[in-house]
C-alpha cells in the first residue's frame, strides 16, 4: 500500500485550551479533508503524570502524582506542512512539555 500524503496527529490537552490549540493547527495547514476545513475529532478522557524536582507544571504539584481531565484531539495534517503545524501546536500548548503524536497514514485505492 502506497503512504498517504497525510499524517494523523493527535494531541491532549485540557478543555480550556482546544479552540486555541485547533486553532493554531488549522491555521498552520491541518484539517483539511477534500472541500472541507477545521476536520478534528475529539473526546474526554483523564491524564496522569508525577512532576519532577526541576519541573514547572501548569497543573498540579511537584512531587504528588496528578490526574487531569483532558481532551484526546485528532487531525490530519498534510506531511509538506507537518513541521509547521507541530511547531504551532507546541507554541499554542499550555503545558510545559505538551504529549502529542504522529502517524503516517496508508491510502487505500478504492
Amino acid at each position: 500500500m502506497p503512504a498517504s500524503k497525510l499524517h494523523k496527529l493527535v494531541w491532549f490537552v485540557p478543555r480550556e485550551a482546544l479552540e486555541q490549540t485547533r486553532a493554531a493547527v488549522f491555521e498552520a495547514g491541518a484539517g483539511r479533508i477534500g472541500d472541507y476545513t477545521r476536520c478534528s475529532w475529539y473526546t474526554a478522557g483523564t491524564g496522569t503524570f508525577l512532576a519532577g524536582q526541576t519541573t514547572k507544571p501548569t497543573v498540579g504539584e511537584v512531587g504528588r502524582e496528578e490526574r487531569v481531565a483532558e481532551l484526546r484531539v485528532e487531525t490530519v495534517v498534510p506531511v509538506e506542512v507537518t513541521g509547521e503545524v507541530v511547531r504551532a501546536l507546541l507554541a499554542a500548548h499550555p503545558y510545559e512539555e505538551v504529549a502529542y503524536e504522529l502517524y503516517p497514514l496508508v491510502e487505500i485505492e478504492a
